[in-house]
């Protein structure tokens, strides 16, 4: 591998008519070497055939521009809650959906599928925990594909689970197949827990010692339109926010992450995707008032 290289995107749309291979161009517009996708809405759970979504004519092109697949990612649907039990029903699907998920993620050839640890309801950081681990166990325990699940580092806004460290530590380490999880860091939601991210070298020594950067798995990079410590989760374009381009720019380039894929979620402006700007930025490490 060329230790040089800048693994480099952002999320991408994934729509009729051309699905996988539209993201996949999609992604080259962008001057993107890595890229993140939904395999549906990710307001729901309905999913599309696999066989429609032009899986084999994205992968082709994929090839025919060197884009390493180990480094794209998968994005679980957002309203999948593994973090309570207070609804069995509403728990159970939520188990099956991410079943379904890890079945399809690895249809993609994709091994890094991210997922939201979900939100506890008032019930409570412990029972927040031992349902994550329930339900990972649960589903771990049948799935056969050898896709790993990265759980998201989060704001702390509600409920919500893995907004610290120690939360996502205690995961890993209670559920049964540890080597299948792992960790996707997202700069605006550790911003926006109160993490201080502008002293990254700090920031990267806590969670080694906390977590492992082994499991470490990708990277969301996204500005703030908060002060640290807001818990609201509210993203920014690259340079306009709190956090700042000389802090981001830091994480996307750091030789301990050199490896990882970087995804960009900023918002769009108007209806301008800024993700080619904002790519060009990173490769060049400088700041670009293009708004």
């Amino acid at each position: 591998m060329d230790k040089e290289t800048l693994y480099i995107g952002s999320h991408v749309s994934m729509s009729a008519p051309d699905y996988y291979l539209g993201s996949i161009k999609e992604a080259l517009s962008y001057g993107a070497n890595t890229l993140m996708f939904y395999t549906g809405a990710p307001q729901n759970t309905f999913r599309l055939p696999l066989e429609r979504l032009k899986i084999n004519e994205g992968r082709a092109l994929l090839k025919e521009h060197g884009i390493d697949e180990s480094k794209i990612v998968v994005h679980a649907p957002y309203i999948i809650n593994i973090a309570n039990q207070l609804n069995e029903n509403v728990y159970d699907l939520a188990k099956k959906a991410l079943a379904i998920e890890l079945v399809r993620t690895a249809a993609f050839g994709v091994k890094i599928m991210v997922l939201h640890p979900g939100s506890h309801v008032g019930t409570g950081v412990e029972n927040g925990i031992d349902s994550i681990v329930k339900a990972l166990d649960g589903v771990l325990d049948k799935d056969t594909t050898d896709v790993k699940i990265a759980l998201e580092t989060m704001a702390g806004k509600g409920g919500e689970m893995g907004s610290t460290f120690e939360q996502l530590a205690e995961i890993i380490s209670k559920v049964k197949h540890p080597e299948r999880i792992g960790v996707c860091l997202d700069t605006c939601h550790i911003s926006d827990y109160g993490y201080d991210i502008k002293d990254i070298d700090t920031i990267l020594k806590q969670f080694d010692q906390t977590i492992g950067l082994n499991k470490l798995l990708c990277l969301h990079i996204n500005d703030s339109k908060n002060e640290p410590g807001s818990h609201k989760d509210r993203h920014e374009n690259l340079g306009y926010g709190t956090i700042g381009f000389e802090a981001l720019n830091k994480f996307v380039h750091h030789p301990l992450l050199k490896d990882l894929p970087k995804l960009l979620e900023t918002p769009y402006v108007g209806e301008k995707p800024p993700y080619k700007e904002e790519i060009e930025m990173l490769k060049k490490s400088q700041f670009v008032n293009w708004r």
